[in-house]
């Protein structure tokens, strides 16, 4: 029974592969010629990190020579610096009456002196006002004259008087006029030299009336002359803060100037520091924008109080944190002998010396 179908198999495989195509292989492929293989991105890139960062470090080297060599060397222990601005005191130029500005003679960075006109207000109100009152002085001197002249005729109205009760005196006694005639002219030299008081009366009041017109025209005078602002200080126009034809109130600000006369630095220093600084210890100036020219000055004020917080502390560590302001102040004749050189805000550093022994290293001895 298995036989037949083994034989059957074997047929069927016979035939399938009498009637199947024949099978091609695949001819075998040419050779290529040898090529170097590129070098990865990897590669490339590492070495570009190399090169960079040799790059660097040659840099940070020049760097710390050339600071090496520049360095600033340290200060002695009786000298305490701190940062700060260059400043000088504000003066604001207002007006003193409500009125429209009529003029400006000077602009924002002129040079002003001391008593220079820089704004003009219109005054034509108080010029008509100060008419009025020269011409009630006038009428106050002429009613002057008036008394003066009513006092002179009331004074012979009491010579005349007097003439007359003298004349009466001497025929009364030899009975020759009446008691009443007598009395009559006593009464009229009475009269007269009363009128003689008024009269004189009203010349002291003419002029005390002349006196309160020439006043009156006096304050006319000063309040015109106060319409045209001035300079209080030699010094430099910072800010125009008005312009021409603008009505102000009174206190109006017209200019604020820089007084080139007052010129300091604000610094903050520690506790430890601030309490060994005195009024009077010598300083130094020395501004970011002329690092090789040292300013001499003077401490001028110290902080009663910290400027920083906390304001009540009650450990040691805590005090050191509080830090003091101290100014620093300018001679005012050398200030003002280098006032085209004075700028408000120029950062720098203000140094302080308070220990008299210690001597200014050479970079801050600054010129005498």
């Amino acid at each position: 029974m298995n036989e037949p179908r083994e034989v059957g198999s074997a047929r069927s495989a016979v035939a399938g592969t009498e009637h199947s195509p024949p099978v091609s292989l695949p001819a075998p492929a040419p050779s290529l010629p040898a090529v170097i293989p590129p070098r990865p991105a990897s590669t490339r890139r590492r070495w570009l990190r190399l090169a960079a960062l040799l790059a660097l470090v040659a840099l940070a080297g020049a760097g710390g020579a050339y600071w090496w060599l520049h360095r600033v060397p340290p200060l002695p222990a009786g000298i305490a610096y701190g940062n700060g601005r260059l400043e000088a005191d504000p003066i604001d130029i207002a007006t003193k009456f409500a009125g429209r500005i009529l003029a400006l003679r000077v602009d924002e960075g002129d040079k002003v002196t001391a008593g220079q006109v820089v704004a003009v207000m219109d005054t034509r109100d108080l010029e008509a006002s100060l008419k009025k009152a020269q011409a009630q002085v006038e009428q106050a001197r002429k009613a002057i004259a008036e008394a003066n002249a009513n006092v002179a005729q009331n004074h012979t109205q009491v010579v005349l008087a007097q003439q007359q009760m003298e004349r009466a005196q001497t025929l009364l006694k030899n009975g020759w006029i009446t008691r009443e005639l007598f009395d009559q002219r006593q009464q009229q030299l009475q009269g007269a030299q009363a009128a003689e008081l008024a009269a004189q009366a009203r010349v002291r009041a003419a002029e005390s009336v002349l006196n309160a017109a020439e006043h009156e025209v006096e304050l006319y005078k000063v309040n015109i002359a106060d319409n045209a602002l001035v300079a209080p200080r030699d010094g430099r126009i910072e800010y125009r803060i008005a312009n021409i034809g603008e009505v102000l109130p009174a206190g109006g600000k017209v200019f604020t100037m820089l007084d080139v006369g007052y010129v300091y630095m604000d610094i903050y220093l520690p506790t430890t520091t601030a309490g060994r600084v005195r009024i009077g210890n010598d300083a130094r100036i020395v501004l970011d924008a002329y690092p090789d020219r040292p300013i001499p000055a003077k401490v001028t004020f110290i902080a009663a109080q910290a400027q920083f917080t906390p304001k009540m502390v009650e450990t040691q560590t805590e005090r050191d944190k509080l830090m003091f302001r101290v100014r620093v102040r300018i001679d005012p004749d050398r200030a003002r002998a280098h006032a085209d050189a004075v700028r408000s805000g120029v950062p720098g550093i203000a140094y302080v010396k308070f220990d008299p022994k210690v001597d200014w290293p050479e970079r801050l001895q600054g010129t005498p």
